[in-house]
């Protein structure tokens, strides 16, 4: 009796969910999807914006956004986290050598490219309250930042952070290099 009621209800809720629907007094709408969408994909417009929407909505950020997108980290830094970014500025991507951006933001180079953005990723929420002199922290990439304060500033690496962004999913630095990872 107990696994048909149990049977039951679940194919209750398969279908409640296949129904397109909307919650009242809520600005999620939710429809049965025609292909599968990652975390990026979930429309939230009561919510504080995750890392990724916040960085999409900066002027300053476009070269970081597009990097994202064709590294293909978007739902990952979507996901609830917490993460600390490391956000370098358009400015910060124009410091590069000529024609780098463009050479890593083609195909064949995602891995170089997902290599270098993990190195300014750390899973967990690192404030600037916390951050102190001579801290080493591993990145997504397996690679160690290091924090260094130079009077007032706080560095991470040679690049000094900017301001500091809380998001619903974590933190963004802005910075104002762009970290490379050390050679292997």
């Amino acid at each position: 009796m107990k696994k048909t009621f149990l049977l039951i209800a679940i194919s209750a809720g398969m279908i409640a969910c296949d129904a397109p629907q909307k919650q009242a007094g809520n600005n999620m709408e939710s429809t049965a999807p025609t292909e599968s969408v990652g975390q990026s994909g979930v429309i939230d417009n009561t919510s504080n914006p995750n890392i990724v929407q916040t960085a999409v909505k900066s002027k300053d950020h476009t070269t970081l956004v597009a990097a994202v997108k064709a590294a293909g980290l978007v739902d990952a830094l979507s996901n609830a986290g917490p993460f600390t970014v490391f956000a370098p500025t358009n400015a910060a991507f124009d410091e590069l050598p000529k024609g780098t951006v463009d050479e890593l933001l083609k195909p064949e180079k995602k891995n170089d490219l997902s290599n270098i953005l993990e190195y300014h990723t750390y899973v967990g929420s690192l404030s600037t309250t916390i951050l102190q002199d001579g801290q080493q922290f591993e990145e997504v990439n397996g690679q160690k930042i290091k924090i260094s304060k130079k009077g007032d500033k706080i560095m991470v690496n040679d690049a000094e952070i900017l301001a500091t962004i809380p998001t619903s999913n974590g933190i963004i630095h802005v910075i104002n290099k762009v970290l490379l990872p050390p050679a292997k």
